[in-house]
Parts: structure tokens; C-alpha cells; sequence
């Protein structure tokens, strides 16, 4: 297929009717998150069949995803947003030193996590939650993560770029691959070479890796506008400020995604390692739900970033519109089936351990009944960080998994013990959904303003 340029990828993005066009983006972003989603909960699952420990070995190391994903997706996202919008406002240079810079500073924070990991790995296992018995777990799966740490950041980045320039598709080729691959290898070494969790950790920096050489190829060879090209990476403040600005609510929600998840394994290692088993495997199943609405979300992304930056308002207000309605009844429909189906899905990832299942199938349906107000909250807080709101969407980033959970699973859990370990994230579901319709419909109201103004200004 011929690569479109510039212009037509212009005309693309401002003309082709909203439904299609976040449909036409959405769907590779949707496949991809869904892919991503299902390699984490393979791991979750055959690491599961081991023991309760190794289970809860996941968990711990999920905190340490959530670092390598927060760097990631922080250069990544903020770049993306900010290129998104570049090229509306036909600015390529500026889009261009954002690119090198992000996947440069990207590769150099990843190989620092890599290091300062690696050489504290028994410290950082405990500082993330692991009990005694599931310490050496987390070792054997941490070390090989922060191995991949370097490659794994850059990866998170290149997907975002291509994402922001219209081309979801390519960046669906590098993950599915990655993600197929993962799922493939984790029986294979975990069983069939009997290397135990070693085997997950090794099939997941694997497949990452492949991942990384196919995305590396595709923005190098790919009819791509911006390339990571050295000798437009800068150390200028103005480069780093819009990156920041755009990225800070994923660093907000990423960083204290991990916060969190460390506050949660300790909250939950208090009640043995049943709770920190069974908690971890709802936390990826809530992320396998939410993946979806994610991938579709960051369809919408550079459609509104793109026509933000072209001043087309009103093609913004209705890809906001149009994206709600879709997410809230794709959400409506999950929540309750998995809120029918909590207890077998439980019992797919731990049948032998009746108290997994017991914490887990409880934790899981309070959830699903707070499920379709994320269509809110996601679909808000992509909107704002998209057209630059850097201070709303942080605030509406952080307010999930930080602002409000933060306190919750330092207070229910000793008031309420398992019950307010189950109920932390509900409670903080069900604020977050608050807050965020709160500013929410100010960002519209001020939206619809300046859309009559341009329409004004333009004699429409």
C-alpha cells in the first residue's frame, strides 16, 4: 500500500467523518491493547497453575511493569499528544525534535531502572509487597524484567508515535507479534523445560524484544512523517516542557498505578498470600476488561489532537460525544457478564485454592458494578490530556489509582479488613467517576465557546 504524505494524511484526519475515522484508528489500538492484555494474564494464568506464591509473585512484579510502562508511556503519550497536534497545526519540526528527543530519553531512563533494579533486586521485592514465601518468586521474575527494561521503554514509544501520525495499524503488527509469541512460549518453558516462573519472566522479555525489532523496522521503513532520527534530539527546555506537560497525567496515572499496586500487595500480604494471589489476578482481569475501552480511546486520541490543532472544535466535541456513547455500552454490557461469570473465571486461574476464589470472585463483582462510569472516566480524561488540559487530565489521571485509592487501601483494609481490601477500588471508581464529570463538562462548555468563535472568525 502506498504511504500517504503529509497532506493527505492531513485531509485524512480533518475531513473523513468522525465515526469512521476513530473506528478505521481504533480498531488495530483495541487489538493490540487486547493482545497486550491477554500476554499478562497468560503469565497470571500459567504461573498460577505453580503455586499460590508464584501467583503472587505476578503481582509484586506488576508494580515493576507499571515503572518500565510509566516511563514508557509517559515520553510516549506526551510526545504523541503534542506531535498529534504539531502536525494539525502544520508545525513538523517542532513534532520532529519531540519524537527523537522522547525515544532517546526513553532508551536512557530504561537503562537506568535496569541498573539500579538489577543491582537491588532483593531490596526492591520487598519495598513492592513480596511476603517471605513469595520473595524468591519475585527475584527469579524481576530480574529478567528489568533485563528488558531498556528496549521495553523505547517500544512504549514507538507505539505512541505511530499511533499520533495515523498509523495505529503498524503499531498493531509490532505488539500482536510480541503478544501472540508470549503467549505461545509461556507453557513451553514454564512446563516443557520445567523453568518455573523464570519461564513466564523469560517468554515476556522475549517477546518484547521481537516486538521492539518490528516496531524499530516499521518507524525506520515505514511511509512515516517523523523518524527518531539523532541529530534531532535536543536537550532544550521547550522540547522537554511540552512533552511533560502533554505526558504528565500518564506519568501521574502510571506512577501511581504502581504506587498503588505496591500499597495493595502489602495491604493484602497482611492476610496472607490468598489475598495477594487473589487480588492480583482480579487487578488483571479489570485491566483485561478496560484494555478494550483503552485501545479505543487511543483511537480517539489523535483525532482529537490532530483536528485540536487545526481549530476544528466541533470535530473534537463529537469525537468526544460519539466515543462516550460507544465505551459506555460496551462497558455496561462487560460488567454485567463478568459480574455473572466472577466466580468460574476465579476458578480458572486458582481452582485448588478455595480461599483465592472466595477473595477474588467478591473483589471482582464490587468492581463490575462501578465498571460503566469508566466510560467517563476514561474517555474524560483521554479528551483533556489530548488537547493539552495538562492540569485537568492530571488530575483526573491521578485521582483513579492515587487521589482516592491511595487513602482507601491505607484505611478500609483496618477498618474492615478483607471486605475493605475488596472495596478499596470501588470506593475509589465511584469518586473518581465525581470529579471527573466535574471537569469534564467544564473542558465541553469551554470547547463548545471556542468553536463558536472559530465558526465566527471563519463567517460560518
Amino acid at each position: 500500500m502506498k504511504a500517504m504524505s503529509y497532506e493527505e494524511k492531513y485531509r485524512m484526519m480533518t475531513e473523513t467523518p468522525v465515526s469512521r475515522l476513530i473506528s478505521r484508528l481504533a480498531v488495530p489500538t483495541i487489538i493490540s491493547m487486547l493482545i497486550t492484555s491477554i500476554y499478562n494474564m497468560a503469565d497470571t494464568f500459567f504461573v498460577s497453575q505453580l503455586s499460590t506464591s508464584a501467583s503472587g509473585a505476578v503481582g509484586v512484579n506488576f508494580s515493576l511493569m507499571a515503572m518500565i510502562q510509566a516511563i514508557g508511556f509517559t515520553l510516549g503519550m506526551g510526545s504523541g499528544n503534542y506531535i498529534s497536534r504539531m502536525l494539525g497545526a502544520k508545525e513538523q519540526e517542532k513534532a520532529q525534535r519531540a519524537c527523537s528527543t522522547a525515544v532517546y530519553t526513553a532508551l536512557t531512563f530504561g537503562l537506568l531502572l535496569a541498573v539500579l533494579g538489577i543491582c537491588n533486586i532483593d531490596r526492591l521485592v520487598r519495598i513492592l509487597g513480596a511476603t517471605e514465601t513469595i520473595a524468591p518468586y519475585a527475584k527469579d521474575y524481576g530480574k529478567y524484567i528489568l533485563i528488558a527494561a531498556p528496549y521495553m521503554t523505547v517500544s512504549f514509544v514507538f507505539n505512541n508515535h505511530l499511533r499520533s501520525q495515523g498509523n495505529a495499524a503498524l503499531s498493531m503488527i509490532g505488539i500482536t507479534t510480541g503478544g501472540v509469541l508470549n503467549v505461545i512460549l509461556d507453557p513451553i518453558l514454564i512446563f516443557g523445560f520445567d523453568m518455573g516462573i523464570s519461564g513466564a519472566a523469560i517468554a515476556t522479555i522475549f517477546s518484547q524484544f521481537v516486538s521492539f525489532i518490528i516496531l524499530l523496522v516499521l518507524v525506520i521503513r515505514a511511509g512515516n512523517v517523523l523518524k527518531p532520527l539523532p541529530k534531532y534530539f535536543t536537550f532544550q527546555g521547550w522540547v522537554y516542557g511540552e512533552i511533560l506537560s502533554a505526558g504528565l497525567p500518564t506519568f501521574g496515572r502510571q506512577g501511581l498505578a504502581s504506587v498503588a499496586s505496591v500499597l495493595l500487595n502489602v495491604a493484602a500480604s497482611g492476610f496472607g498470600d490468598a489475598a495477594v494471589a487473589a487480588m492480583s489476578i482480579v487487578t488483571r482481569i479489570m485491566m483485561f476488561i478496560n484494555s478494550a475501552l483503552i485501545g479505543f480511546g487511543q483511537g480517539f486520541q489523535p483525532v482529537c489532537g490532530f483536528n485540536f490543532g487545526a481549530k476544528r472544535y466541533d470535530r473534537v466535541l463529537e469525537s468526544y460525544f460519539f466515543c462516550r456513547r460507544v465505551a459506555l455500552a460496551f462497558l455496561l454490557v462487560m460488567g454485567v457478564v463478568m459480574f455473572a461469570v466472577s466466580t468460574p473465571i476465579m476458578r480458572m486461574f486458582r481452582k485448588e485454592d478455595a480461599e483465592v476464589i472466595r477473595i477474588g470472585a467478591l473483589a471482582l463483582k464490587m468492581q463490575c458494578c462501578l465498571l460503566p462510569f469508566q466510560s467517563y472516566v476514561i474517555i474524560g480524561n483521554m479528551l483533556t490530556q489530548s488537547i493539552g488540559y495538562s492540569f485537568r487530565a492530571t488530575l483526573t489521571a491521578v485521582s483513579k489509582q492515587g487521589l482516592f485509592f491511595i487513602p482507601a487501601i491505607l484505611i478500609l483494609p483496618r477498618i474492615f479488613g478483607v471486605t475493605g481490601l475488596q472495596l478499596a477500588q470501588p470506593v475509589a471508581d465511584g469518586l473518581t467517576f465525581l470529579l471527573t464529570q466535574v471537569i469534564v463538562v467544564m473542558v465541553v462548555k469551554e470547547l463548545r465557546e471556542m468553536n463558536a468563535k472559530a465558526q465566527v472568525e471563519q463567517g460560518v
